[in-house]
C-alpha cells in the first residue's frame, strides 16, 4: 500500500511540475519548452521554423580580391562548393600546391605555411596549415552582418 501511494503522490507532483514547465504548441502536436526565455530570435518557439536566407551567391571566377589588412589570408576568388579537405584528402593543394600551382595558373601557398609551431621547416604543408578553410574564405556577394566604420591600411590601397 505504501509503495502505490507513493507512486501516486509522485505522478501527482511530476503533473503538476510538468505543466507548469511545458507549454503546448498550438501548431503542433508535441510539447515545447523554452523556459520563458528570450533567445536572439526574439520570443520564438523552439518548434517554429524558421526560413532561412537564400544562399550566397559565389561567383565562379574572378580576379583575386585586395587584402584590407596586413597578415590578412586571402579570399579565394572562386566556389569551392564541392571541394574535399578533410584527413585524407585537400582539394586546394591539387591546385595550389609548389607542384601544381604553375600548371594550373594558380597562387602557390605561402611558404609560411611549411612551418611547425616551433618554426622547423617542413617538406610538406604543416599540419596546422592543412585545413584552408580555417583562415579562408570565399568572396560572395554578401551584405555585412554588421554596421561598421573599418578603414583599410593605407599601405595597402
Amino acid at each position: 500500500m505504501k509503495k502505490l501511494l507513493t507512486a501516486v503522490i509522485t505522478a501527482g507532483i511530476l503533473a503538476v511540475t510538468a505543466s507548469s514547465v511545458w507549454s503546448l504548441d498550438e501548431d503542433s502536436d508535441y510539447i515545447v519548452d523554452n523556459g520563458g526565455v528570450e533567445s536572439l530570435r526574439g520570443h520564438q518557439q523552439l518548434a517554429d521554423i524558421n526560413k532561412s536566407e537564400p544562399m550566397k551567391r559565389v561567383p565562379r571566377d574572378q580576379q583575386p580580391i585586395d587584402r584590407e589588412y596586413i597578415q590578412q589570408p586571402p579570399l579565394i576568388p572562386h566556389t569551392i562548393r564541392g571541394y574535399q579537405v578533410n584527413l585524407n584528402a585537400n582539394k586546394c593543394l591539387s591546385c595550389h600546391s609548389f607542384k601544381n600551382a604553375g600548371a594550373m595558373g594558380a597562387t602557390k601557398i605561402s611558404v609560411t605555411h611549411f612551418e611547425t609551431r616551433e618554426g622547423t621547416t617542413l617538406s610538406d604543408v604543416s599540419p596546422r596549415r592543412y585545413f584552408c578553410l580555417q583562415c579562408h574564405v570565399t568572396q560572395a556577394d554578401a551584405k555585412p552582418l554588421v554596421e561598421n566604420n573599418f578603414k583599410p591600411v593605407e599601405s595597402l590601397r
